[in-house]
């Protein structure tokens, strides 16, 4: 990014860009063509679901009466006041569903404020600042992570990237930016972009270099696991694990030391086919994104990584679901001594549940 370009879209939120976006909003319409392939699609759906159900028939005609609604009764407020019926009209139509959402440049929720400082189009790119700026504690820092809960909803097809930016300790704000890059080329100046938010991580503590102290046990005990992760280091695995939907993994024990760090166990080690494994359990990872990974030093300080590395969750008691992460190394048993294991990783100390949502419209950068 250049400096000017930096500089247009970092620029400050000033009344003069409130207004002119103001001005562009109230003159964005779909054309007659889009409105009458709405209709036509919202019909589709109808027939196409006919003599499947009556419930099925109802909630189509529904639909399609409320997409007549709002065509052509122009209530903009509907998309925003129902969830069910903007996702149902985004479906039908990205365009028309955008066209709808009022324009929210700022939105409030439990004490967390979230902002659009500037949104502007150059080329085929679209570029998005944005702000989160906690009003009331200390629940926003530099560690601020969105954790894949935020949702980009476009009138366009295009591909999206949120990351963080910067953090200013003194105001508690964090500045995202917002990259999205549009397939075909297609008018976007003037389009309506709506980006929600439904939580975020904080208070990230990092390890990294632990030392683990571990010995072999005298036997493994092995099972058969369904993978929902799988991570290749070494490319002479890809074809035998790239579409493997099960692996042979540790069973789990309960403790096999005390815990690698708040938040992490160690619970196996042991070899299978000849290759070492190692495992860690997180729980309830979705809501903390606890993680890490292992590697090995020998005496001269080398580092060994794994060769690769696949997960497996388990629903435990009271439905805390667990999940396994398994690393495999390519070490040999009467080598193992030999190394020493250590391991880097992450835990977050806060979680903030919201719904934060901004529609906002993009003009053409200079």
């Amino acid at each position: 990014m250049d400096k000017k370009w930096e500089q247009e879209a970092y620029g400050d939120f000033t009344q003069t860009w409130k207004e002119s976006y103001k001005n562009l909003n109230s003159q964005i319409a779909p054309g007659d063509r889009l409105l009458r392939d709405t209709i036509t699609k919202a019909k589709r759906l109808e027939q196409k679901h006919a003599g499947k159900g009556r419930v099925l028939l109802y909630k189509t005609a529904a639909a399609t009466a409320t997409v007549c609604i709002c065509l052509y009764a122009a209530m903009p407020v509907l998309a925003s006041s129902s969830d069910s019926i903007y996702r149902m009209m985004y479906l039908v139509s990205p365009k028309i569903a955008q066209y709808f959402m009022p324009v929210q440049l700022s939105d409030v929720v439990n004490g967390i404020k979230m902002e659009v400082v500037s949104a502007s189009v150059r080329g085929k790119t679209v570029q998005v600042y944005l702000t989160m700026q906690d009003l009331e504690g200390d629940r926003i820092d530099e560690t601020i992570d969105l954790y894949d809960s935020y949702n980009i909803n476009l009138s366009f097809d295009g591909w999206c990237n949120c990351e963080l930016a910067g953090y200013d300790e003194s105001t508690k704000t964090a500045t995202f930016l917002i990259t999205i890059e549009q397939y075909e080329n297609q008018k976007i100046d003037g389009d309506k972009i709506t980006f929600t938010v439904g939580k975020f991580l904080s208070g990230k503590k990092t390890y990294e270099q632990v030392p683990i102290p571990v010995q072999l046990p005298a036997d493994t005990t092995v099972q058969e696991v369904e993978v929902n992760g799988l991570g290749i280091a070494d490319e002479k695995w890809m074809d035998t694990l790239y579409n493997a939907d099960h692996l042979t993994a540790l069973v789990p024990k309960a403790q096999v030391q005390q815990p690698l760090v708040d938040g992490i166990d160690l619970t196996g080690i042991g070899y299978i086919d000849g290759n070492l494994h190692i495992q860690m359990a997180v729980e309830d990872v979705l809501e903390n994104d606890n993680h890490g990974f292992f590697y090995f030093k020998d005496h001269a300080g080398n580092k060994i990584n794994s060769a690769y590395s696949f997960s497996f969750i388990d629903q435990a008691a009271q439905g805390t679901q667990i999940n396994y992460r398994n690393e495999v190394f390519e070490i040999d048993k009467e080598a193992f001594s030999e190394y020493e294991l250590f391991g880097d990783f992450v835990i977050t100390g806060n979680k903030t549940d919201g719904k934060w949502q901004v529609t906002f419209p993009v003009e053409k950068g200079e």
